[in-house]
C-alpha cells in the first residue's frame, strides 16, 4: 500500500510561518480529494482527424448554405434584369425582321452580294440594315443608293452609303419612310455617267 508523502518531504523547510500553514492546508485537501479519475481510452488517445473534420463540416455547413443562397439570389436578379432590359429595347433574339431579302450582284459587279433586313415600323419609318460585300470603292462625292421597287418600277430612295474596301464586309443602317406593301422590293444603284441618278443597278433581289 502506497503512503501519501508528507509536506516536509515535498518542500523541505523552505516555507515557514503563514505560507507553510497555507501549503499544509492545500496539501491536506489534495490528500482528502484523492487521485483524479483515469482517462477513457478515447480521451487518452486524443482527437482524431476524422472527428476534427466532422466538427469542421458541421460548423461550415450553415455558412455554405448561406453563401449558396446569396449566390442564387444574385444570379436571379441579374437574369431578371437582363430579360426586362431586352424586353424594353426590343433587341431580344425573338425579334425578327419584317423583310429579309438576299441581293446578288448584276453583270456590272458580279462578285457583289448583300442581305437587306427591313425591321418593324417605328414612328412611321421602317429601319433597314444592309450587309454588303464585293462592291468597289467609288470616287469622291459618289455614293451607292438603295431604292424601293414597287410594281416593277423604281420608287423613292431609302438612303445612300459609301464603301471603303471591296474585300471587307460593310454594314449600313438605312431607313424607309414609305408604308410597306406586299411585293415591295429594293435594289442598290451607283451613279451613272456624270453622276446621273438613279444610275446603274448593281445589286438586285435574287428572286427577281
Amino acid at each position: 500500500m502506497n503512503r501519501e508523502p508528507m509536506l516536509d518531504e515535498l518542500i523541505g523547510d523552505e516555507a515557514t510561518g503563514a505560507e507553510r500553514e497555507r501549503l499544509q492546508h492545500v496539501h491536506e485537501l489534495l490528500i482528502e480529494a484523492g487521485p483524479p479519475p483515469e482517462l477513457s481510452p478515447e480521451l487518452e488517445a486524443g482527437p482524431t482527424l476524422g472527428a476534427t473534420l466532422s466538427r469542421r463540416r458541421r460548423a461550415l455547413k450553415p455558412r455554405a448554405l448561406l453563401l449558396l443562397a446569396a449566390a442564387l439570389s444574385v444570379a436571379l436578379v441579374f437574369f431578371a434584369g437582363y430579360a426586362v432590359g431586352n424586353g424594353r429595347n426590343g433587341t431580344s433574339s425573338a425579334v425578327l425582321p419584317a423583310v429579309n431579302l438576299q441581293l446578288a450582284g448584276t453583270s456590272a459587279v458580279p462578285r457583289a452580294q448583300a442581305r437587306l433586313e427591313v425591321w418593324k415600323r417605328r414612328d412611321g419609318n421602317w429601319p433597314m440594315t444592309l450587309e454588303v460585300v464585293g462592291l468597289p470603292k467609288l470616287p469622291s462625292h459618289r455614293y451607292y443608293e438603295v431604292y424601293l421597287v414597287r410594281g416593277g418600277k423604281l420608287g423613292g430612295s431609302c438612303g445612300t452609303f459609301r464603301i471603303t474596301s471591296s474585300d471587307r464586309p460593310a454594314t449600313v443602317t438605312l431607313n424607309s419612310p414609305y408604308p410597306l406593301r406586299k411585293g415591295d422590293s429594293w435594289v442598290v444603284t451607283r451613279p451613272g455617267p456624270g453622276g446621273a441618278e438613279p444610275g446603274q443597278t448593281v445589286l438586285r433581289p435574287i428572286s427577281a
